[in-house]
């Protein structure tokens, strides 16, 4: 092997330009995947909503999970689980997301988007739309909701 041989350099150059762009492909499959993956969770949460499936969420949410709410309180997983362990504290009567937008940083990530829902909780009728912040953390190869915000869109 001689240094200074042209078509071996060529070779390597070829061989790490195809390297770079299998591993360029590779990474935007997974951050597919996981926006999809997150996407559905977002969708997930809103059939349980509905359902008043607590299952869901003991599921979903990270233990040290935090909610900062429209109405500026801040709940804790445990918290929302009692809540929503009874239907007059906590019952939803339709809820709809858009603009639902999910962006990846490693094992982290964002979801973005509009919720518009009509509920009950802790006996009070609420009717809003707000914006609202989810983040998600892979932990033991699955993905938790380690926080979530929402604030209430002005009319």
């Amino acid at each position: 092997m001689n240094a200074k041989n042209p078509v071996l350099w060529i070779s390597l150059f070829v061989i790490a330009l195809f390297a770079g762009l299998g591993i360029t492909r590779a990474q935007t499959g997974t951050k597919a995947d996981v926006v999809a993956t997150i996407t559905n969770l977002e969708n997930d949460g809103v059939k349980a909503d509905l359902a008043g499936d607590t299952a869901f969420y003991q599921k979903a949410l990270a233990e040290d999970w935090t909610r900062g709410d429209s109405d500026g309180t801040f709940y804790s997983k445990a918290e929302v689980m009692k809540l929503m362990a009874d239907a007059k504290d906590f019952k939803t009567n339709s809820e709809k997301l858009s603009e639902l937008k999910v962006r990846v940083y490693g094992n982290t990530a964002v979801a973005t988007y509009k919720d518009t829902y009509d509920i009950q909780f802790k006996g009070e009728h609420r009717s809003h739309t707000i914006i609202a912040t989810d983040t998600f953390v892979k932990m033991d190869g699955e993905w938790k909701q380690v926080a979530s915000h929402g604030a209430s869109v002005a009319k």
